[in-house]
């Protein structure tokens, strides 16, 4: 009985951390798309260096483009809570250098997470394992009972306990 109450407790961790590891890796995979775009927003602004005046297509989101006109190199940028400041093009990418920076320093942050998920999986199933071996190598109960017919100095249940 307490054999069956281990296993549906082993079975109910080891869940706990399959859904931990989902949520890590979809936070992971979100940060990874968020570096790629950063990337690319810093490669489209190089090729705003020296185009004022020249057309250029606009997007307004969601795959609808505009044709424009720069008329400046200057960009107004959200630096958040909705405040807009205007900055040059270098000083945007310096701004987008250090947000891309961050993102990776917590993208690192969550793989370290995720390997200590599955350290502490590996030994959970090392634990449960050697446990499992001991009790069931010599035929004792884990009510500490010893019924192996060994010594109890070399009973594996006793050295447990």
């Amino acid at each position: 009985m307490e054999e069956q109450e281990n296993q549906q407790e082993l079975l109910f961790k080891f869940s706990m951390y399959e859904r931990q590891i989902r949520e890590l890796q979809q936070q992971i995979e979100a940060i990874s798309r968020g570096i790629v775009e950063l990337d690319s927003l810093n490669l489209g602004l190089d090729e705003l260096v020296g185009a004022e005046g020249k057309e250029i297509y606009a997007p307004m989101g969601k795959g609808i483009f505009v044709k424009a006109k720069l008329i400046s190199e200057e960009l107004n940028v959200d630096i958040g809570n909705g405040n807009i400041v205007k900055k040059s093009i270098p000083a945007t990418k310096e701004l987008i250098g250090e947000q891309i920076t961050k993102l990776g320093q917590v993208k690192k942050e969550l793989e370290n997470n995720l390997e200590q998920l599955g350290n502490e999986i590996t030994e959970m199933m090392n634990d449960a394992q050697a446990h499992e071996h001991a009790h069931h190598h010599c035929g004792c109960e884990e009510d500490g009972e010893c019924n192996c017919g060994h010594n109890h100095e070399e009973c594996e249940c006793k050295e447990e306990d």
